[in-house]
């Protein structure tokens, strides 16, 4: 029996961790919850109260967040290589961070057709959505990778967002993104996670279609 169980739905912030588990190369269980029935009742409510996903379990601990998640499957399997030496972890911690927090909420608040106005953006986390997606962008260009000499999960976190927003039209396909985004996901883990969670998004559609017969 796998120590890791994943909780996810296969269109969700799942994904990122579906990507990084196959990096990682550990067995691991799936578990599949529904949008407003399995997510939002027990026994997945002693999992995450929060009723929403992803989450996993490794030996009998639970971690969420997808961010806390990365970075807790690279330290939990160090053989996989995803994270660099603590002494070198400064810019692995900041740009993971700075994405989950700023980026998500500017690009999040945008979505929603909502941005904080001039007088109250010194209150705000990111300040403007300008402010964070540039400085993104400026912290990409001329790097290969964002936080070491190689591939580590602070690529795979912000290269899954950057990845997302950019199919979602979420920013401007500025060639600092582009050009990331297609370096970070030509990897066969990438490619894997994205067949296993497109032929679940496919099971669910036809059962949702066969439904609607």
């Amino acid at each position: 029996m796998s120590e890791i169980t994943f909780y996810t739905h296969p269109m969700s912030r799942g994904q990122t961790v579906r990507w990084l588990l196959e990096e990682v190369g550990e067995p691991y269980e799936t578990e599949i919850l529904e949008y407003g029935s399995t997510m939002k009742a027990e026994p997945y409510l002693s999992i995450n109260p929060m009723g929403k996903v992803p989450a996993i379990r490794h030996s009998g601990k639970v971690v969420t967040e997808v961010a806390a998640i990365c970075c807790y499957l690279a330290d939990a399997f160090p053989q996989a290589g995803l994270a660099p030496p603590p002494s070198q972890r400064a810019d692995y911690y900041r740009w993971i961070f700075f994405t989950s927090g700023p980026v998500e909420a500017a690009f999040s608040n945008r979505a929603l057709g909502w941005d904080p106005p001039a007088d109250k953006q010194a209150t705000i986390g990111y300040g403007n959505y300008d402010l964070a997606i540039n400085t993104l962008e400026k912290a990409l260009t001329g790097r290969e990778y964002i936080a070491s000499n190689r591939f580590t999960a602070a690529d795979l976190f912000v290269g899954a967002y950057v990845n997302f927003m950019l199919q979602f039209k979420l920013i401007e396909p500025r060639p600092a993104f582009t050009d990331y985004a297609a370096r970070m996901t030509d990897r066969d883990a990438f490619r894997r996670a994205h067949e296993i969670d497109g032929r679940l998004i496919a099971e669910i559609q036809a059962k949702q279609e066969k439904a609607d017969a």
